[in-house]
């Protein structure tokens, strides 16, 4: 509801920045990085997920050449051609960890993966999270960022003197950003019905298997109709830190 009308005939991950849905900017994100490998865990609306990718016309996005009447288009370069994507309907009502468990199967054999939120985009240099992650070990990592927003927060007295006010992003306060690096054995921690965060990272927690990697760069949401006029409005100046396929940033 909050981000009404934008998801009115569509799920939150086909919401558009620019001329395209958040979904596909975190795909291009991933796969700048060099993961290309994707499950995708459907729910409400899902359809409309797997028919934006059963009818996507790369010629829409790239520069291509167009001969012989138009009957022949030839591709400059491609977005999506050597991604491998796998789509799963784990539920219309699932949370998080039931989607995760849902998919598991095709996780197989794999030591560790990336999960996303899909509602979240960032500049951050992926790999620096997954060797924090590799290093220490840990069965969960997640980053951990300054709230987006136009929030303040508040510290008073007991007697309700207000001793400090300052924008929620420049507190001390981090937020769950929703960029995970897992390891296979996080299903051990997801009993039947769980949600990720409430329940099985409070296992993690009390054995000290899980980390956060803390990220001061650009990380923003998408979860109100403000958030999504924001992210609009820095891709059409060309100004979008997470579209680092453009940028070249690395």
């Amino acid at each position: 509801m909050r981000l009404y009308p934008s998801t009115e005939n569509v799920p939150k991950p086909m919401v558009t920045i620019g001329e395209k849905p958040i979904l596909w900017h975190l795909m291009k994100y991933y796969a700048y990085f060099g993961h290309k490998d994707f499950i995708l865990c459907l729910g409400y609306k899902g359809d409309q997920i797997k028919r934006f990718f059963l009818n996507y016309d790369e010629c829409l996005s790239n520069d291509f050449i167009l001969s012989n009447g138009g009957k022949e288009r030839q591709l400059l370069k491609s977005d999506i051609e050597d991604w491998r994507i796998t789509f799963v309907e784990t539920g219309l009502h699932s949370n998080i960890g039931q989607r995760l468990n849902a998919v598991q199967r095709y996780l197989e054999g794999e030591e560790m993966f990336l999960a996303n939120y899909s509602d979240a985009v960032t500049d951050l240099h992926l790999p620096k999270l997954i060797d924090f992650f590799i290093k220490r070990r840990k069965i969960g990592c997640f980053l951990a960022v300054k709230p987006f927003g136009t929030f303040h927060v508040v510290s008073t007295s007991a007697d309700g003197y207000v001793k400090s006010i300052r924008h929620v992003g420049q507190s001390d306060i981090r937020i769950n950003g929703g960029f995970f690096v897992l390891r296979n054995g996080i299903f051990d921690y997801i009993n039947e019905g769980e949600d990720l965060v409430d329940e099985p990272f409070q296992r993690l927690i009390k054995r000290s298997e899980l980390v956060a990697y803390e990220y001061d760069g650009f990380w923003a949401n998408l979860d109100t109709y403000k958030d999504k006029q924001r992210l609009d409005e820095l891709a059409s100046k060309g100004k979008a830190p997470w579209e680092m396929w453009k940028n070249g940033n690395s």
